[in-house]
């Protein structure tokens, strides 16, 4: 690996794309490796996307990180990301906005879009690390015409990941093939005594025959031209062997109030401990109460969004809310898992579209309301909520763009959507 270039190739995709919040200027490796800015690096500034942490040099590498740096992985950068994972198009970034490399006037998704802009415009890297709170990995792998790979919940450790919602956050990649993908993970997974909710991988009997189901809700308010595309490559695995079934999820309908009232109770706790008092932004604290230096740092340190969501989180878990909205949610989080396991005792995955459109220019984002942006993870909230394996691969183009297809698994049956993907791969 000639790192000289690949250092010149990552500043030069940063000028014309914005890929990078930093470049590792003593990048040196077998292979190298951009990783998503709220990923401890050692040494290296992690900032989360946001100006509360500028400053900010972790002392470890995430579990993740070394991992893979044992393998040869160098650190050729942080990659741009919505602050703290706080949005769909990676335009809430505190330092810059990254641009889709099919289309410049286009976003690449979020909150994982620098990660997979770099796979999608680099000659040089296979996969990227990218986080996934409620689909920050599929969206964005959609977006730019990537694959995008997020695990099983607890199948990745979440030791040095600055958290936006523990029971909801996922270490997984994006990459040029579902072959690296696959590759990558398998590099990364495994118990970590660090992080009580990581596990070790089940291993289940592969499957000789799999069966594909096809959840009506998730083709329902979505670009009719992804519809067709996607519906395509289904009939062409149906060609191909694979049985296909029609299937419900019937409490989709519930996954996006549902996945914003718990992961926004959880964000406004999580961000409690940047107050600038221990790391970070912080300023001169003489003859300031506690309350008066935590507001200031807080309001010069958050942006826009991140200070909604706080206040959306601190409400929803105040008494007399937190029986009407937060317990509700969790009902409904339940109710969502168990309509996944049906499905499961059914078929042996799941095939839909990633995102219900193309990555949209940022001349439309600007249009949006929170709620408009907020109801664009539609297909990708429920997955998460429940904590099972997603895919996305691409799978064609609608007005020039990359469009994705996503294949979801039952808990630790990563191996089934892999399957898929490599054989949706080959259709090209």
């Amino acid at each position: 690996m000639n790192t000289k270039k690949v250092l010149e190739e990552a500043k030069e995709l940063d000028k014309k794309y914005n890929i990078f919040i930093t470049i590792n200027e003593n990048f040196d490796g077998k292979f190298p490796l951009a990783v998503k800015d709220n990923i401890c690096t050692k040494d290296i500034l992690t900032t989360a996307g946001s100006k509360i942490l500028h400053n900010y040099y972790p002392v470890f590498d995430a579990t993740a990180i070394e991992k893979l740096k044992k393998r040869g992985a160098g650190i050729i950068g942080k990659t741009v990301m919505d602050e703290f994972g706080f949005g769909t198009f990676s335009t809430n970034c505190a330092y810059k906005i990254p641009k889709n490399p099919h289309d410049p006037k286009r976003c690449c998704g979020g909150s994982s879009g620098g990660s997979a802009a770099y796979i999608a415009a680099s000659k040089y890297a296979e996969f990227a690390i990218g986080q996934s709170t409620g689909g920050s990995i599929t969206c964005p792998a959609a977006f730019c015409g990537v694959v995008g790979l997020t695990p099983t919940y607890g199948l990745v450790s979440r030791y040095g990941l600055i958290d936006y919602a523990n029971s909801l956050d996922k270490i997984g990649v994006l990459a040029k093939s579902v072959e690296k993908a696959s590759s990558c993970l398998q590099m990364i997974i495994g118990h970590d005594s660090k992080d009580s909710t990581s596990v070790k991988k089940k291993q289940g009997i592969q499957k000789k025959k799999i069966t594909i189901g096809i959840p009506k809700e998730y083709f329902a308010n979505v670009d009719k031209r992804i519809v067709v595309q996607v519906m395509k490559y289904v009939k062409k695995l149906e060609k191909d062997g694979f049985k296909v079934k029609k299937i419900s999820l019937p409490h989709t309908k519930y996954a996006v109030p549902a996945y914003y009232i718990i992961a926004l109770s959880e964000a406004s706790t999580n961000l409690a401990k940047f107050c600038g008092l221990r790391y970070g932004l912080s300023y001169s604290s003489e003859e300031k109460g506690f309350n008066e230096y935590f507001s200031e740092v807080r309001t010069a340190g958050f942006g826009e969004e991140a200070k909604r969501r706080i206040i959306l989180g601190t409400y929803v878990r105040m008494a007399g809310y937190r029986d009407q909205y937060y317990l509700k949610a969790l009902k409904v989080r339940t109710l969502i898992i168990r309509d996944f396991k049906e499905a499961f005792k059914k078929v042996d995955v799941l095939i839909a579209p990633s995102m219900p459109m193309i990555a949209p220019k940022f001349s439309e984002i600007e249009k949006l309301t929170s709620l408009q942006q907020y109801t664009s993870d539609i297909l990708t909230v429920a997955p998460n909520l429940a904590g099972i394996p997603q895919l996305s691969i691409p799978c064609g183009f609608v007005d020039k763009m990359p469009i994705g297809m996503q294949i979801l698994g039952d808990y630790f049956r990563e191996d089934d959507i892999i399957a898929v993907g490599k054989q949706v791969e080959k259709y090209g």
